[in-house]
């Protein structure tokens, strides 16, 4: 008997305007760090629109998790630009990244003006200690994916080791750690995602069916969209370097930043806070916590912190319109590269992506990224706990026993519990945490 149902509706590509209202979406909406970030875009783009395969898209993901920088923003520039050629990557990343930015300005002005204030430095307080929790699961998190061998628990020793205790520069062990993932694949389990799940055919594979050059055609845009991003992240940073100052230290230190920032926000911000702390006096330990826990509840990549990092640096050598401009410097700095990445690498990645020794590169970085996150871990509790440090052996920093603060502890073991005990969620968790210093603030003084 024939089939008489009708065959299923090919999806269409959207057109740039209804691609631009879904890129919008998903940037309000991008909470929780690249895990819940990928899974949204994952349901919007493939799962209910079907636009891009399911294969297709964890296939760009593979790609992304190459690159220096958040690859959830990366992510949706690829699609986008895969979907609608430069024009589609720029908004898709723009979109992701501009709502997460200006809340952060919005909050670091009321951080740079009120912090002091009880009320609000309570506030502070409960959310600082609510993030040592938040940056303990993300390293329970990573280790899990990463450490599937010795080898990868020997690097992410090392990782921990070279940091803490010796103080070597993270672009160093980043490097080293590359370096052995390439020599050494075979040791490594990689840290990719999963296989694909569902979505087989999309109105992208559709579109490509019918012009199998699209493509290509797409190239030449995309490399010289890359190179026009390269010449216009570098030419101002040198100019600025020329100049000095505390606008060439923004430029010069968050550039650096933008090349080396191999998995993850959280396994570059132990550098960055060290460097921004103890290096460059921008602000305190207790203020990079703040910025941290200030990006975990926003939507957007977690390192829009270092917009935080920008506006303080900004704040403290001129006032309210240095801030300003020292936090859009830092953004212009550490996302322009990653649309030249994009750009210059979209159309060279199958070449890429079959390369074992590019995948084990990835994967010896994402194990040193455990130890770099248990750098960091310890680095802020260490500061939040203690009230002061004292010089050790090597680069060591050391805390004064006498100085424990006892409110914080307090914080800190209540914050584990609605995490990880209670499982309240990320935003709950902080929310609890705050509220409570917000109390405290009130009763005792903190």
């Amino acid at each position: 008997m024939p089939d008489t149902h009708p065959p299923a509706e090919a999806p269409q590509l959207p057109s740039f305007g209804e691609a631009l209202r879904v890129w919008a979406r998903i940037g309000l909406l991008s909470f929780g760090g690249p895990a819940s970030q990928i899974a949204l875009m994952q349901r919007e783009v493939v799962d209910q629109r079907r636009w891009v395969s399911d294969a297709r898209f964890l296939h760009a993901l593979n790609f992304c998790m190459l690159l220096p920088g958040p690859e959830a923003m990366q992510l949706a520039t690829y699609l986008g630009w895969l979907m609608h050629g430069v024009k589609g990557g720029l908004a898709a990343g723009l979109l992701f990244i501009l709502p997460g930015a200006c809340v952060i300005m919005a909050l670091s002005f009321i951080y740079a003006w009120a912090g002091e204030v009880p009320i609000v430095a309570g506030l502070f307080f409960g959310l600082k200690c609510a993030v040592l929790v938040v940056v303990l699961e993300a390293l329970l998190k990573v280790a899990r994916r990463a450490l599937h061998g010795a080898v990868p628990w020997a690097v992410a020793a090392a990782a921990f080791t070279a940091l803490f205790v010796f103080g070597v520069p993270f672009p160093v062990v980043v490097l080293l750690a590359a370096g052995m993932g390439a020599a050494l694949p075979q040791a490594f389990a990689g840290g990719g995602h999963g296989g694909g799940r569902g979505v087989a055919h999309s109105a992208l594979d559709a579109a490509l069916a019918a012009d199998p050059g699209r493509i290509g055609l797409m190239a030449g845009a995309a490399r010289r969209a890359g190179l026009v991003c390269l010449a216009f992240w570098v030419w101002p940073v040198a100019l600025l370097w020329v100049q000095g100052g505390v606008f060439a230290d923004i430029a010069g230190f968050f550039s650096v930043m933008a090349v080396v920032t191999f998995g993850g926000a959280y396994a570059v911000l132990a550098y960055v806070a060290q460097q921004a702390v103890e290096n460059y006096a921008w602000l305190t330990a207790s203020d990079m916590l703040v910025g941290l826990g200030l990006a975990e509840t926003t939507p957007g990549p977690l390192i829009l912190v270092l917009q935080f990092v920008g506006f303080l640096a900004g704040f403290q050598a001129g006032g309210a319109l240095w801030a300003v401009l020292g936090a859009a410097l830092t953004l212009y700095v550490t996302f322009l590269p990653c649309f030249a990445w994009i750009f210059l690498g979209a159309p060279y990645v199958e070449r890429l992506h079959d390369q074992p020794r590019l995948k084990g590169a990835l994967a010896g970085v994402t194990a040193a990224v455990v130890g770099v996150i248990a750098n960091l871990a310890l680095w802020f509790a260490l500061r939040v706990i203690f009230a002061r440090m004292e010089p050790g052996p090597f680069a060591l920093s050391l805390p004064d026993p006498a100085s424990v603060q006892p409110l914080a502890l307090v914080l800190v073991v209540v914050s584990g519990v609605a995490l990880f005990v209670l499982k309240l969620g990320l935003v709950r968790t902080l929310a609890v945490s705050a509220g409570l210093g917000l109390v405290l603030s009130l009763v005792v003084g903190v």
